[in-house]
């Protein structure tokens, strides 16, 4: 493995994801590894494969240049979306807590969601 590169991608990578305010757990999420491996990266302990680094690129608005330490202006792509994101990092902590339910425990914490909300 190269460590150099490595560092460099894991590096560019924490910077793109906190751009975007997104957690690691975000992230992994989105692009199908487990929330370690993930961190992994970004500490240059991986190098990630091919697939992994253009799901990366896509999901943190970023060029693969920028991840490969090649250009770094940090600016969004033409046509990318906004870099702020809409959710704070405990509403899609939330999220993915509750993704897995099934219906009927969706509708009661919608319920309880309802009632703290009106208090």
């Amino acid at each position: 493995m190269d460590k150099k590169l490595a560092t460099t991608i894991g590096a560019a990578a924490r910077v793109a994801r906190n751009r975007l305010e997104l957690t690691q757990a975000d992230v992994a999420e989105r692009i199908d590894v487990a929330t370690e491996v993930y961190g992994r990266l970004e500490r240059g302990g991986m190098l990630p494969s091919v697939q992994t680094l253009m799901k990366l690129c896509h999901e943190l608005h970023v060029s693969a240049d920028e991840l490969l330490g090649l250009a770094s202006n940090g600016a969004p792509r033409p046509g990318e979306p906004p870099v702020a994101t809409q959710e704070r990092p405990e509403v899609r902590r939330l999220l993915r807590t509750v993704r897995p339910l099934e219906p009927a425990k969706v509708k009661l914490l919608g319920l309880v969601a309802n009632a703290l909300n009106r208090r």
